[in-house]
This record gives C-alpha cells, sequence and structure tokens, in this order.
C-alpha cells in the first residue's frame, strides 16, 4: 500500500544512510586520530589498562631522566676517584724513593709531595656534578630506580650506594712528611701511609664505580620497559591503518547508494500523482 502520509522506504532508506554516516564518521575519526580507542565509550577495559600503562611508562621515562642525573654525578666522582689513584699512585712512589735518602733528597721529594697532595685538593673539588657531589662523605645514597604495582598498590623501587670521602685520604696524604723522617723507622712509618692510602683510593674508584654500573644497569632496563610498555599500549588502542583505510572506501560506496535509494524512496510518493491524472 503507498501512503502520501507515510514512507516507510523512505524511512528505511534514511536510518540506513544515518548508521553508515555514523560509522563513517568513526573510521574518519580513527584515521585522523590514528586510535582506534580513543575514549572510554570505545572500549572501557582497555582505555582504563591503556591509561595507566601509559602513566606507568611516562613515570618510567621520568624517573629514567633522574637517573641519568645520578649517573653523571657518579661518573664524575669516580673520575675524579680514579685520578686521585694515579696521583696516591705518584706519591707512594716518591716516598718509596726517599727512603734511605739525604736530607736534600727528602726535602727535594717533600717539595713533589706537596705538589701531589695540592692537586688532589683540586681534583676533589672538581669533581662534583650539577652542584652533587658524592667525594666527601661516607653518608648512603638512596636513589629511586623505578615503581612497582604489585599486591595492587604502587611503591617505588630504590637502590643504595656509599659516598667516599676522598678528602680524607688528601688529608691523611697531606699529614706525611719526610723531611723530618731522619730514621729509617719514621721513613717506614711515611711509606705504609702512602700505600694504606692508596688503597683507599683504589677502594673509592671501585665502590663509585660499581655504583655506576648499577645506575646504568637500570637505565638500560627501563629503556627496555618503556619500549615495551608503548608497544603494549598501541597494540590495544592503536587503529590498523590498512583496514581503515579499506574501511572508509566501502563506507563511502555504501553512503553513496544509501543516498540514491533515500531519493528514490523519495520519489515514491510523487508516483501517486499519475493515479489522479
Amino acid at each position: 500500500m503507498s501512503s502520501i502520509l507515510t514512507n516507510s522506504s523512505a524511512m528505511t532508506a534514511l536510518s540506513t544512510l544515518r548508521n553508515i554516516n555514523s560509522s563513517l564518521g568513526e573510521t574518519q575519526n580513527r584515521i585522523s586520530t590514528g586510535l582506534q580507542i580513543s575514549s572510554g565509550k570505545d572500549n572501557a577495559a582497555y582505555f582504563s589498562i591503556s591509561k595507566t600503562m601509559s602513566g606507568d611508562s611516562g613515570m618510567y621515562k621520568a624517573i629514567d631522566e633522574s637517573l641519568t642525573l645520578q649517573k653523571n654525578a657518579l661518573s664524575t666522582a669516580r673520575l675524579g676517584a680514579e685520578t686521585l689513584v694515579d696521583l696516591a699512585e705518584d706519591f707512594a712512589e716518591r716516598v718509596a724513593f726517599a727512603q734511605g735518602g739525604t736530607q736534600e733528597v727528602r726535602d727535594d721529594v717533600q717539595a713533589e709531595l706537596d705538589e701531589l697532595v695540592a692537586r688532589m685538593a683540586t681534583t676533589i673539588s672538581q669533581s662534583t656534578f650539577n652542584g652533587t657531589d658524592y667525594v666527601n662523605s661516607t653518608a648512603t645514597v638512596t636513589v629511586v630506580t623505578g615503581i612497582s604495582r604489585s599486591g595492587g598498590s604502587i611503591t617505588t623501587t630504590t637502590v643504595d650506594f656509599v659516598q667516599q670521602d676522598l678528602g680524607a685520604i688528601q688529608s691523611a696524604l697531606d699529614a706525611v712528611s719526610i723531611t723530618s723522617a731522619g730514621t729509617a723507622a719514621l721513613q717506614l712509618a711515611a711509606l705504609q701511609t702512602a700505600e694504606a692510602q692508596l688503597a683507599n683510593a683504589v677502594s673509592s674508584a671501585t665502590a663509585l664505580g660499581i655504583a655506576e654500573r648499577s645506575i646504568e644497569t637500570q637505565k638500560e632496563f627501563l629503556t627496555e620497559l618503556t619500549d615495551r610498555l608503548d608497544s603494549g599500549i598501541g597494540s590495544m588502542v592503536d587503529a590498523n591503518m590498512e583496514e581503515e583505510a579499506a574501511r572508509l572506501q566501502a563506507l563511502q560506496v555504501q553512503q553513496q547508494l544509501a543516498t540514491q535509494s533515500l531519493s528514490i524512496a523519495n520519489s515514491s510518493p510523487q508516483n501517486i500523482l499519475s493515479l489522479f491524472r
């Protein structure tokens, strides 16, 4: 039955066109944003998970940047400690050279030792990075290395290392005097002190190197971890551009056909007029 009041064909065609336009809008949005899931209405579970993972990734990247500063500070401190080792070796060699020497020899060597101690002081004062000093204390430093969500709550992970008091080594060597060490026993006290402080310098350089390597390893892990998180997020929310391109073309064809179908349906009432001619 045909009616000029109710055009069921046009209503069906209009509903079809409306659905196609809605799907076309969604597809165009995914293409323009590159996201398959951009809000909670698209997929609530994936949206929630991806946002949590994205937050974690951002925190890991921020922690990684902070660790870069710590690594640079430790690297600078280690360089200072290794330079101090070289100077302490020279110091011990010159003290050994003066063993059993004449007073004149000892006076000359003492001048060399004083110069070496002055260079140690300069090295220590310059072994800081951006104001961070790890070479004039024995305090423990706690560094945040990441986050953990185990147990349903977020916590931080940390690593500890001990600062090294290079100034104490320099002070101990500064107190060594061979000019008045006339006896063999006193000269041997001087040599033992030099060797002991050399060992302390080596120990300090080693400790700082271990701490630096620990931070470096954690940075490498965080870089890999954030890459995995970002990849996981992408697999959940990123749009498949090949599929979206194919879907866009199909919807555009369907839109054209639906428009033509609506046009045909709207022309049907005009045919009723022919019945009254």
